[in-house]
């Protein structure tokens, strides 16, 4: 069984991004990540509606990452410290060595390769310093970009559920993507 261990905190950076540990002072940044409806369209969770429930989003993270069972981290542009987006790995089974990758980031950053170049980095560490087999990553099937995103890094599509998923009124189809780490290392 894979042994995690994130003490101390693992600070990661990419050519252009810095990542680093949430903090309470990241609740305005999360909760304009997570009140959004359209950075929310395609993640069937409720919106955020307070302050109070960024925060609460925070200590949830923290929580996983103190018992480590799961690690997400607050994406920054080098040079300044505000976060644009919230990337990692939950739903972790360490029993399998595979993990669930999610990522979001805050629109006005959309377009830039910031979400491709952070999910190399993160796969990066994942692969090659938590030493994970294997990565799922499950989308709706309408998010195209994030699907753009995931075949850039390399992932293979493993499953297409028609339906499957009930949220807001509506029956959405899901979208499993997968990598394993030999075929991330043939990409380096």
């Amino acid at each position: 069984m894979l042994q995690l261990d994130f003490s101390p905190f693992p600070i990661l950076e990419s050519e252009r991004l810095r990542f680093r540990r949430l903090t309470n002072e990241d609740a305005p940044e999360i909760f304009a990540l997570r009140g959004n409806p359209e950075t929310m369209k395609f993640i069937p969770r409720p919106l955020a509606t307070t302050i109070e429930d960024a925060l609460n989003h925070i200590k949830i993270i923290n929580d996983k990452i103190d018992e480590n069972q799961d690690i997400n981290w607050a994406v920054t542009e080098k040079g300044s410290d505000k976060c644009i987006g919230l990337m990692g790995f939950y739903r972790t089974q360490p029993e399998h060595f595979r993990t669930e990758l999610g990522y979001m980031i805050a629109p006005e950053h959309n377009g830039k390769g910031y979400v491709t170049e952070a999910v190399k980095t993160l796969l990066d560490y994942a692969f090659n310093t938590l030493n994970f087999h294997s990565i799922e990553a499950v989308i709706d099937s309408r998010h195209t970009a994030s699907e753009r995103v995931l075949q850039k890094n390399g992932f293979e599509k493993e499953a297409h559920f028609k339906e499957n998923f009930y949220y807001n009124n509506e029956f959405t189809d899901t979208v499993i993507y997968g990598l394993l780490k030999r075929n991330f290392n043939k990409c380096l």
